[in-house]
């Protein structure tokens, strides 16, 4: 209980930093579309993205127009713009990942507004079958209520998931993999509530569910971490946890300027099937400024902590690179890389653009 008073005054004195910091910026409205009438009755106006680089007065670009004028497409007479009307997205790729090998994905979103003035509400879905033999389900949503009261989001994975580990500690060798095999599902969603500015606060439950948990791999007679953390071919967490969220962002999907930080504080329960009763504290902070000032040009800074606080969970439920909810962290390592009982994860990246509309961009990162 003291850990937990602790962390909540370090995580209200960083809401109060955050204010001073960042400012608090007013929650962004989109401009309405108001229909234009033509002057003849024969004429007919299109509309394109509504998007410009107003410095350069070059019309933004993004893949769809790309192929529109591949094709010869005649743009749509509607602005381009999220409405109510949800927008759906398909695509299906072929990757390669050191975790996963080929893979055949599907991926897929969905966009609208619940109101006039919401922000953008997303439902993303990709489903993926890969050369190692792992086939994944993973569901994201983030639904704003008509008036931006509200903010609901969920978190909803199922995974046959063969996947090695490297042991504990920044000081794990990646030559003592240890593959394991096991399946995994995850239900999480939080309700988040407008308290004040860009702050929200809520409440939420997950449950994480490992199963047929085992080792496929020959250790050569050596004993993995993961035998002697505790071997368990199933286990549960579940548990409430305790949200916060400051928001500034001007764009939440491509931002160019604001704030981000999150917190949750989980606590996990046996009353409620969990294998093990431990608590743990994330800590998510980004922030987001162009560079130079004036161009498109961005700077993007990221922290992510991930603590345990008390008590023993799981092997499988203990921080870990590329664990987060985006699978961002310990970019450029295989993921699970680095697993341990407490993560800090620090990250520096900046996108530019490689042509005038946007079509075109890069990025350059250094992260610990």
């Amino acid at each position: 209980m003291k850990l937990f008073v602790i962390f909540f005054l370090l995580i209200t004195g960083s809401f109060l930093f955050a204010l001073n910091a960042f400012g608090q910026e007013k929650i962004p409205v989109p401009i309405k579309v108001i229909p234009v009438k033509p002057k003849k009755a024969d004429s007919v106006q299109y509309h394109r993205d509504t998007a410009t680089t107003m410095k350069k007065g070059v019309r933004q670009r993004d893949v769809a127009d790309w192929l529109d004028d591949l094709f010869h497409v005649p743009p749509s007479k509607q602005p381009d713009t999220v409405t109510s009307r949800p927008s759906f997205s398909i695509v299906p790729a072929f990757g390669y990942t050191l975790v996963s090998r080929l893979a055949f994905v599907l991926s897929g979103n969905c966009a609208f507004r619940t109101g006039p003035d919401s922000r953008i509400s997303t439902i993303a879905a990709s489903s993926s079958i890969t050369q190692n033999k792992q086939i994944t389900l993973p569901i994201l949503t983030n639904i704003w209520s008509k008036n931006n009261d509200w903010n609901f989001v969920g978190d909803y994975r199922i995974y046959k998931y063969p996947q090695s580990t490297f042991g504990l500690g920044s000081s794990s060798n990646i030559a003592d993999e240890d593959p394991l095999d096991y399946s995994y599902i995850q239900l999480k969603e939080t309700a988040l509530r407008h308290m004040n500015g860009n702050i929200y606060l809520g409440l939420g439950y997950v449950i994480d569910n490992h199963w047929n948990v085992s080792e496929k791999g020959d250790l050569n007679g050596t004993v993995s971490d993961y035998s002697r953390y505790g071997e368990k071919a199933h286990s549960i967490a579940s548990g409430f946890t305790f949200d916060g969220l400051l928001d500034s962002r001007d764009n939440g999907i491509n931002p160019s300027k604001g704030a981000y930080l999150s917190f949750e504080y989980r606590d996990n329960y046996s009353f409620l099937g969990s294998t093990s009763s431990w608590r743990s504290m994330i800590v998510d902070v980004r922030k987001y400024f162009k560079f130079p000032e004036g161009s498109e040009n961005v700077i993007a800074l990221w922290s992510y902590d991930w603590l345990t606080l008390s008590g023993r969970p799981a092997y499988l439920d203990l921080p870990s690179t590329q664990w987060d909810a985006s699978s961002s962290t310990g970019r450029g390592y295989i993921q699970g890389r680095f697993r341990g009982a407490e993560m800090a994860y620090l990250e520096a990246e900046y996108r530019y653009r490689i042509t005038a509309d946007g079509l075109l961009g890069g990025v350059v990162f250094v992260n610990g």
